[in-house]
């Protein structure tokens, strides 16, 4: 089969698989997300591995001599016969990733655009703490749990708690959204502490990664400092830098970009602007892409333009980006691999989803929030999503992790991106929601606000 038409029939199969799951999954009263992600975990190796049958894994005579070539260096690889892969279902397991990426990317500026900023300040201080919780019950946990299971300190360990310290609200956002509940207190909050504990987590990751570095070459432990100041240095540039250029000229771009006589000029902008600040953030602050992008989707949702680009952003978020994001979480999955590590898992799971429930909890209960407030400010923080997995991707490029660990922590960030969208369902009431309005949960209750 030629290469394009490869392509065609597994974006088309991901996003008719994603829709069913996702209908399913609603027709028996849990959220869409968590069909498209288990719909993902069957596609995947642990049971189908879709993308090792035929009509993907070999590539066609009369691809393109890029392909070819691509294809010829891969097969060279002894790393590839020993994953037992073929280089045309790698090719498309990274085409997918990227789709995947920018579905997240995508997925994020919308939560961005349904925040309310003024509510957001009232929870700042709750979502601070809550945040601080989540990051260090959960990095203690992972620390203490893989010492016990024999792992050395430094700085496997270390770094399993790092990748506990990681929340992905990408997963939360989307229930919440589904639920009608994103701009309530609560998930005001989750979305608050969700960049926080990003800023913090990339810092934490940032020492761990320099100081086992330094630690390794035996240079100065002052070397590692000076990078983290760095890292840290970059990151408050870029806020303060990007916030003020957004909310100073994002409007009066707009409304210049509007009058320009191309189609669809108004949304290509929202979509750069939206990529670009993603990139800085990954780039120039180290911080994850999706902070940027939230930040972009805040920033658009303050302009007399926000019900306009809303409409636009949300088909082409939906209903095909957003899908392979999920789906892919499956995808990156294969519990075969597990073997004698299924007491590890079993116990790092455990941790992973206790710690980050106390640990919120008592940020937000410590600060005023009902237990149930706090309780759903915990459950929503649950899930490790994109970012757990580019933080063990990071341990596992630098060798402070090996592949067994990588597997289990893959594992782990499913176990919680799956978990959390049926947790936020039953922690969460019933709401329908009236345009033009926005309601405020207290505690199992639901008033309107004016």
């Amino acid at each position: 089969m030629d290469h394009l038409p490869q392509v065609l029939l597994l974006i088309g199969g991901i996003v008719v698989a994603a829709k069913v799951a996702g209908a399913i999954s609603v027709r028996y009263g849990q959220p869409a997300v968590f069909g498209e992600i288990a719909v993902g975990l069957i596609l995947g190796p642990t049971v189908l591995n879709v993308l090792d049958l035929g009509v993907f894994s070999q590539a066609s005579p009369h691809a393109t001599g890029a392909v070819d070539a691509l294809i010829d260096a891969a097969l060279e690889s002894e790393s590839l016969v020993a994953l037992g892969k073929t280089a045309n279902s790698l090719y498309l397991e990274a085409l997918i990733k990227d789709l995947a990426d920018i579905g997240v990317i995508l997925l994020m500026f919308v939560a961005g655009m349904e925040t309310d900023l003024e509510a957001m300040k009232k929870v700042g201080k709750t979502a601070f703490w809550a945040a601080m919780g989540g990051i260090l019950l959960p990095l203690l946990g992972g620390i203490l749990v893989s010492y016990y299971f024999g792992y050395p300190l430094y700085w496997e360990a270390i770094f399993v708690g790092t990748i506990l310290t990681a929340t992905s609200v990408s997963i939360s956002a989307q229930t919440l959204i589904e639920l009608k509940v994103l701009r309530s207190r609560e998930g005001t909050t989750i979305l608050g502490a969700a960049v926080i504990d990003d800023v913090l987590g990339i810092i934490i990751l940032g020492v761990v990664t320099a100081l086992s570095a330094v630690g390794a070459a035996g240079a100065a432990e002052s070397t590692g400092i000076g990078v983290v100041l760095g890292i840290v240095f970059w990151m408050v540039l870029y806020f303060a830098a990007f916030w003020f250029i957004g909310s100073r000229y994002l409007e009066r771009w707009c409304e210049r970009v509007r009058k320009i006589p191309a189609s669809q000029v108004l949304l290509a902008f929202v979509l750069v602007f939206a990529f670009f600040y993603a990139w800085a953030a990954e780039v120039i602050a180290h911080l994850a892409a999706i902070t940027g992008a939230y930040m972009a989707g805040v920033l658009f949702a303050q302009t007399r333009f926000k019900e306009e680009i809303d409409e636009k952003i949300q088909p082409v978020t939906y209903s095909l980006f957003v899908p392979i994001f999920f789906v892919s979480i499956g995808l990156q999955a294969n519990a075969r691999e597990l073997g004698s590590a299924i007491s590890f898992l079993l116990a790092i799971v455990s941790v992973a989803i206790l710690t980050k429930i106390l640990g919120c909890f008592l940020g937000a209960r410590v600060t005023g929030f009902a237990n149930i407030q706090s309780l759903r400010v915990g459950i929503g923080m649950i899930s490790r999503g994109e970012v757990g997995l580019i933080i063990a991707g990071v341990g596992l490029s630098r060798g402070i992790i090996g592949p067994n660990m990588f597997s289990v922590m893959v594992i782990m960030v499913l176990v919680t991106t799956m978990i959390t969208p049926i947790l936020l369902r039953y922690v969460f009431p019933r709401v329908h929601e009236v345009p033009g309005e926005v309601f405020e949960s207290i505690g199992s209750q639901t008033r309107k606000k004016d």
